[in-house]
């Protein structure tokens, strides 16, 4: 049966807004994008949903995620001062204190938290990749998770490689056609080059996005150029040797072959300059921004600005609740610009981020980087992923442009309704596909479980 959502706006991203305007939808497609009246004519027979005032636009896409993290939001507060001490009690607490069951309920709780402030899409780097698929499957979202391999130590590259093959072959037969797998070597501090070689070699072989954290700090930069600082010396206790390249993590990504041949998902690219950008671009490779993250951690600002001045492909990331506390792309989305106007990327790249740039980043711009064409985007014959935003409320109104009022003023919370391939995930302040309340008492006790 077709349906027919309207609302005092659309904004399908790819074209110009529409006032008093309706998205049909039929199965998992889009069949009709405009003025409410002309589609109401077509689709006499159409089920009618009137969210009067109101914004329809494409569902957000959160190119970079950790869901199964998202039980330690606010666990990392005292260790954000040394991200080594930070990945550490991360990692401690992933591996030694939780259970796979308690990995996937902080995965789907993740995903709950998405789907309620307007998500449709998510790019997930797990290092329990099942987990999330059953996360993202479960909640009724759509996304990749990209399975994540470790091995700084280059003499075990081709067991670490085994294994990683091993877990994605598994991974795969529980594809569907709204949750694909990847992988993500995890970055150039936690991967050998050789590991890096032979991850590269199976993604395309295999015909797997590719995703990997990259240029995320000025430690990280220092043990690409000078082969010093906290990754470094982990490595030396570990006894594992390292040959700093000399260069930038991106320059390093480039002359391994990886950012031409795999085009890879860079997530954060903070350390870059303007060779690195003009280097990500060349290749067609494409960036995950992670603003907050990025700013919490005190890693420094991505010069967004500047990405978007050179055309790069582009979406933003929550990254981990546990760097961030909030998945809201909302919020995300007016950090973004925010930050983008001021600081020293304003001062080289004089580019004042706009509302639709900015809400173009967070769905459309999102999906291309994903390598995800058919949504993002609201127009006849694409997927049927949207979204409402509520536009009545009292910290919006009035309202002069829908564009900025979304971006400025509003927040996950005003989102009404998520519709993922036709199937409304989220509608009246409940997830329908999963149980909330099982799921809630249930990070609560893991919760408890981590703090002693």
């Amino acid at each position: 049966m077709t349906t027919l959502y309207c609302a005092r706006w659309v904004l399908p991203i790819v074209s110009s807004p529409i006032t008093d305007g309706a998205v049909a939808v039929d199965n998992t497609r889009i069949i009709g994008v405009g003025e409410r009246a002309a589609l109401v004519a077509r689709f006499p027979a159409a089920r009618l949903c009137d969210f009067g005032e109101a914004a329809i636009l494409p569902g957000f896409v959160n190119c970079h995620s950790h869901l199964e993290l998202t039980v330690m939001r606010g666990f990392l507060e005292q260790e954000e001062n040394n991200f080594f001490a930070w990945l550490r009690k991360l990692t401690v607490a992933r591996l030694e204190r939780m259970t796979p069951d308690d990995l996937y309920v902080s995965a789907a709780w993740g995903a709950v938290e998405a789907a309620r402030s307007g998500v449709t899409c998510i790019g997930d780097a797990s290092s329990m990749g099942a987990t999330s698929l059953a996360a993202l499957c479960d909640v009724g979202l759509r996304g990749t998770v990209y399975q994540e391999v470790f091995g700084p130590d280059a003499r075990q590259a081709h067991e670490q490689s085994q294994k990683l093959r091993g877990k994605l072959a598994k991974l795969r037969e529980n594809e569907t056609p709204l949750v694909r797998v990847g992988v993500s070597p995890h970055a150039p501090y936690t991967v050998s080059a050789q590991l890096l070689e032979l991850t590269t070699e199976y993604a395309l072989a295999e015909r797997l996005p590719l995703m990997m954290h990259a240029a995320e700090s000025i430690a990280e930069s220092s043990f690409m150029r000078e082969g010093t600082g906290v990754f470094a010396e982990g490595l030396r206790q570990r006894g594992i040797e390292w040959r700093a390249p000399g260069v930038s993590t991106i320059q390093y990504l480039a002359e391994l072959g990886v950012l031409e041949r795999a085009r890879p998902l860079l997530a954060h690219c903070i350390t870059v300059d303007d060779q690195d950008i003009e280097t990500i671009k060349a290749a067609g490779a494409s960036i995950a921004h992670c603003p907050k993250s990025n700013a919490k951690l005190g890693h420094g600002q991505a010069p967004f600005a500047s990405f978007l001045k050179r055309d790069l492909t582009v979406g933003l990331g929550s990254d981990s609740v546990a760097s961030n506390n909030t998945c809201d792309m909302l919020e995300e989305a007016r950090f973004a610009a925010l930050l983008a106007r001021i600081g020293k990327d304003r001062i080289s790249v004089p580019h004042m981020a706009s509302a639709d740039e900015i809400l173009f980043a967070a769905t459309a711009g999102g999906a291309r980087a994903l390598g995800v064409d058919e949504t993002g985007f609201l127009e006849e014959g694409a997927q049927a992923d949207l979204t409402v935003v509520a536009l009545n409320n009292p910290h919006q109104l009035p309202i002069y442009d829908p564009a900025a009022a979304i971006v400025f003023a509003s927040s996950g919370r005003d989102v009404i309704l998520t519709v993922v391939a036709g199937r409304e995930v989220y509608r009246e302040g409940r997830v329908a596909t999963i149980d909330e309340t099982r799921l809630r008492a249930r990070i609560k006790e893991i919760g408890v479980k981590l703090r002693f």
